[in-house]
C-alpha cells in the first residue's frame, strides 16, 4: 500500500471509530398477499458521537421503521448496524436488549409510561433493572431537572401529556445513555407543549453529550439537528 493509501486508509478507520452508530445496506421488506413491500431500502450512512441527526420524511415514509432498525427493536432482511463497534444483528435477542440496556434511551410519541406505576417509578425502572442501587435518588435529580420535583407520586393518568413527555424524557436520560433516539416526541403535543418539550430534549441532550436520533416530519424541527437525512418511499434521497 502505497503511502497516500495508507493516509487515507488511516483517515477512514478514525472516521469510523468516530461514529458511534453506522448502517450499511439496511433494507427491510414485508410479505404481502399481492407482492414483497419495501419499507427500507439500502440506507447506509453514520451518526457521529455527540452529534444531534434528524430522519426527516412525510408519514409512511419509512422512518420509523428505520430508527426501530437502528436501535435492533427490529430485524433487518438485508444490512448490518454498528452501535458504538457492536455488530447488532450479529448478537442474540438478549444481547441486543443488554445493549440497549447499556447504552440507548427512548423518547416515543404516546410517551409509552407504564399506568400502574408513579413517575418516580417509571424513571426509577431502567435503573432497577440495571441493579443500580441509587435508582431512586439518580431518578428523583432527574424529574427535577424537567421540572417535575413535585409531580414525583404521581400516576400518567393524572398527568397532563405535556408532563408525561417530561417523565418519558427523564427516563430516557437517567440511564445516561450515550445515544437517544426519539420518534416524533412531539406527535401527541399541542404546538406550545411540544416547543417547550423539545426545548428541553435539546437541553437534556447539549448537558449530557448524548448523541440524538430524531425521527420527525416536521422541517423546522429537523433544523434544530445538525444534519438532516431526508427518507422517502424507504430510500434515504439526501442529506443536508
Amino acid at each position: 500500500m502505497r503511502p497516500e493509501e495508507l493516509t487515507q486508509h488511516a483517515l477512514q478507520e478514525s472516521d469510523r471509530k468516530m461514529a458511534i452508530v453506522r448502517a450499511q445496506g439496511l433494507t427491510k421488506q414485508v410479505s404481502t398477499p399481492d407482492h414483497e413491500l419495501v419499507i427500507v431500502k439500502h440506507a447506509t450512512f453514520e451518526v457521529r458521537e455527540g452529534e444531534a441527526v434528524a430522519i426527516l420524511g412525510a408519514s409512511g415514509s419509512g422512518k420509523s421503521t428505520l430508527l426501530g432498525l437502528l436501535a435492533g427493536l427490529d430485524v433487518p432482511t438485508e444490512g448490518r448496524v454498528w452501535v458504538d463497534g457492536a455488530d447488532l444483528f450479529a448478537l442474540s435477542e438478549d444481547g441486543r436488549a443488554q445493549l440497549r440496556g447499556r447504552m440507548v434511551g427512548f423518547v416515543f410519541q404516546s410517551f409509552q409510561l407504564l399506568p400502574a406505576l408513579t413517575a418516580l417509578e417509571n424513571v426509577m425502572l431502567p435503573l432497577e433493572l440495571a441493579g443500580r442501587s441509587d435508582a431512586a435518588a439518580k431518578a428523583k435529580d432527574v424529574l427535577a431537572r424537567v421540572g417535575l420535583a413535585e409531580r414525583l407520586g404521581h400516576y400518567p393518568r393524572q398527568l397532563s401529556g405535556g408532563e408525561q413527555q417530561r417523565v418519558a424524557v427523564a427516563r430516557a436520560f437517567v440511564t445516561e445513555p450515550k445515544v437517544l433516539f426519539a420518534d416524533e416526541p412531539t406527535g401527541n403535543l399541542d404546538s406550545q407543549t411540544g416547543e417547550h418539550v423539545i426545548d428541553l430534549l435539546f437541553q437534556m441532550n447539549r448537558e449530557s453529550g448524548t448523541t440524538l436520533i430524531l425521527v420527525t416530519h416536521d422541517a423546522e424541527l429537523a433544523t434544530r439537528c445538525d444534519r438532516r437525512l431526508h427518507i422517502a418511499a424507504g430510500e434515504i434521497t439526501h442529506e443536508d
